[in-house]
């Protein structure tokens, strides 16, 4: 079986996510959703509000869990037994930050990373600039994936 896990902090989980999810699974067997704890960021929702929210928009895809962590990523891939972690890129300047996070997964645990480059009428959407546009109460429908609840 296919396993990779798709990290990140999902805060909110986007158009842009939700189309790499869904071009991997063309080639995944099964698809962990792992929404990473990370201290140093300030969230706009709560990690259970996230997970919340990417479960139900997933609940008929049997091929999809949604777990969190708080720890490496390769540590969340062992204990999910995934060969391979999926990322999005859409700048030279993601492309670069994710090749030298790759090799290093690889190193230590020869899990390897999987790149999808972001459709081009998605590079410009981010999880930062959704969150902004919330902060000033503007509507973000067109960026999230159609029947996401928030």
């Amino acid at each position: 079986m296919k396993r990779a896990i798709f990290p990140g902090t999902f805060d909110p989980f986007t158009i842009g996510h939700e189309s790499v999810v869904r071009r991997a699974l063309t080639f995944m067997d099964e698809i962990v959703i792992g929404i990473g704890v990370n201290e140093n960021k300030n969230t706009y929702f709560p990690l259970n509000r996230r997970e919340q929210m990417i479960a139900t928009f997933y609940r008929n895809e049997p091929r999809i869990r949604v777990v969190s962590y708080n720890s490496l990523t390769i540590d969340l891939a062992r204990k999910v037994r995934a060969g391979f972690i999926i990322r999005g890129i859409r700048t030279v300047k993601d492309f670069e930050y994710e090749e030298t996070i790759a090799d290093i997964n690889r190193k230590l645990a020869g899990v390897e990373t999987i790149l999808l480059f972001t459709e081009p009428e998605l590079t410009s959407i981010s999880s930062t600039i959704v969150r902004e546009l919330l902060h000033y109460d503007k509507d973000i429908t067109a960026f999230l994936p159609e029947g996401m609840e928030l």
